[in-house]
């Protein structure tokens, strides 16, 4: 326990008017302006260099006895937050927070000077300050910085919250991310795990003879996916362009022009709704390997999504809102009448158009709106699965062979050309994944868009455009390929227990906040 801990003359912010609070440092920062420049110096110096961090310093010697610390004399440096605080007469403790942890700093006035020291005394809660000295153990045994020299490095004009409650409103959590990553060390674990899955991601694939790429953000005809795409203009061209959707027609390209293995984490943009799965600005990695089949995407998928929850929490054995998520188990592979026939009463019925028709309509679906009377078999499949089987699917699932009239990119069956070798990966009830063989046929591909173009003629803002230059890159011949989508962000979900997409985003799309 920290030393600041053990009395009740502990700073502890009062609930004051955060006005009052704000215009009292500002008062602080003016008297510290004309001290500091009547001595030549600045208010907010940029010449300090912290030659140590806290967690390294804590795990190198926090566990050593006082004597042997004493013997050693080891002279450190750090720099940080100040997060508590407690003054008592002629010796004060502070807790000083990096980017790595806390470490606590004991400063006398003896060993900082009495002018210093007073001036230490009306620093507040959330200055960045520097200190200097000899690490020593407290008499709790708690490790820290017997401080010779300190200083303020940066004054802070807001209060920080209450250091017991923190931020109690989720949406002033990811408004003020700032102020989310200083008070709550567990948000600040979850970026770290993304960033190490992310790097984790990386390093996969390159290891596996990927090579990473980048493709454009503005497109002139948005495609790759189906998905309403955020419209701009740009002036120089005067022409209309589209935030990409996916970046997938473009890789594809990639493979055209004889790069054989390529990948791509970054943006995608999706003019669609707001909601704890979905943010209208999102991560995805996309992969595309000549010479691949769904098959082997599925096995390869299966391979990264493990290698990076090894690399970003240490285990494959996950927990998601309570309930365990197995990922050491080879992953369930179903089509999805199968997954129905698994997870629902529907038996033989998984094939009777009229069976499901009605039972769409017990689940609130109507002619007029989903116009269950003109889709296929398969199409009226999808939808059951997607209204009563998905949710369902807890442990990592990959639900394949979907209808060829969903799947505009994918390559048909051989054998059953009415379904597409195509997967999803589902976790925890959700998508995480989407791959198929590619459909390198260019007359087949001008003819899936044509069908595209129809259904965007006839209402599907979410259908794709027609793009005559990716059929012209088909014209010249596309290997056999694979290319999957696996989202980042609902990867980091499952990974780090978050029950929001906007816990795993670092500043999510919000609504403008009112001046």
């Amino acid at each position: 326990m920290s030393e600041q801990h053990n009395s009740p003359e502990a700073e502890v912010a009062a609930p004051q008017d955060e006005n009052k609070l704000i215009a009292e440092r500002r008062e602080k920062l003016k008297a510290l302006r004309e001290s500091v420049k009547a001595h030549g110096g600045v208010a907010f110096p940029n010449d300090f260099k912290p030659a140590d961090r806290a967690l390294p310093l804590v795990e190198a010697h926090g566990s050593k006895e006082a004597e042997a610390l004493d013997a050693e004399a080891i002279t450190v440096s750090v720099g940080g937050r100040m997060m508590l605080k407690r003054v008592m007469g002629k010796a004060s403790f502070a807790t000083v927070q990096d980017a790595t942890g806390r470490i606590q700093a004991y400063i006398t006035r003896d060993a900082v000077g009495e002018e210093v020291y007073a001036d230490f005394k009306k620093w507040d809660l959330g200055d960045i300050i520097a200190v200097e000295g000899q690490l020593m153990k407290t008499k709790t045994g708690e490790l820290s910085i017997k401080a010779t020299r300190i200083r303020l490095l940066t004054k802070s004009l807001r209060p920080m919250p209450d250091k017991f409650h923190g931020m109690a409103d989720p949406e002033q959590k990811v408004r003020q991310r700032y102020v989310d990553l200083m008070m709550n060390e567990d948000a600040r674990k979850r970026f770290v795990a993304r960033s190490k899955a992310v790097a984790g991601i990386r390093d996969f694939m390159v290891q596996h003879g990927f090579l990473e790429v980048e493709t454009p953000m503005l497109h002139p005809i948005p495609g790759g996916a189906n998905a309403k795409p955020f419209v701009t203009h740009h002036n120089a061209l005067d022409q209309e362009m589209y935030l990409r959707i996916a970046p997938e027609l473009y890789l594809k390209r990639l493979i055209v022009g004889g790069f054989e293995r390529v990948f791509e984490i970054n943006r995608n943009f999706r003019n669609e709704g707001v909601s704890v799965r979905h943010n209208p600005e999102f991560t995805m990695m996309e992969f595309y390997a000549a010479y691949w089949n769904y098959q082997d995407l599925m096995d390869y998928t299966e391979q990264l999504v493990r290698d990076a929850a090894m690399k970003a929490v240490g285990t494959l054995e996950c927990t998601y809102g309570g309930k365990p998520v197995d990922l050491t188990k080879p992953f369930e592979r179903l089509t999805i009448t199968e997954a129905i026939v698994k997870y629902t009463e529907a038996g033989d019925n998984v094939t009777n158009r009229d069976w499901l028709t009605n039972a769409l309509k017990k689940l609130g679906m109507n002619e007029e709106k989903d116009k269950l009377s003109t889709r296929s078999l398969a199409s009226l499949q999808v939808l059951y699965f997607e209204e009563v089987v998905e949710e369902k699917l807890w442990n990592p699932t990959f639900i394949m062979e979907h209808p060829t009239e969903i799947s505009p990119l994918a390559r048909a069956n051989d054998e059953r050309p009415e379904v597409t070798e195509r997967f999803e990966l589902y976790i925890t009830g959700r998508e995480f994944g989407n791959g198929f063989s590619e459909l390198n046929d260019a007359e087949d591909q001008a003819a899936r868009f044509n069908a595209q173009v129809e259904a965007k003629d006839g209402g599907d803002d979410e259908a794709m455009y027609f793009d005559h230059d990716f059929v012209r890159a088909l014209e010249y011949g596309m290997p056999p390929t694979g290319g999957c989508g696996i989202g980042i962000d609902r990867l980091l979900m499952l990974l780090t227990d978050s029950a929001s997409i906007r816990d795993v985003i670092l500043f999510p799309a919000l609504r403008r906040e009112h001046a």
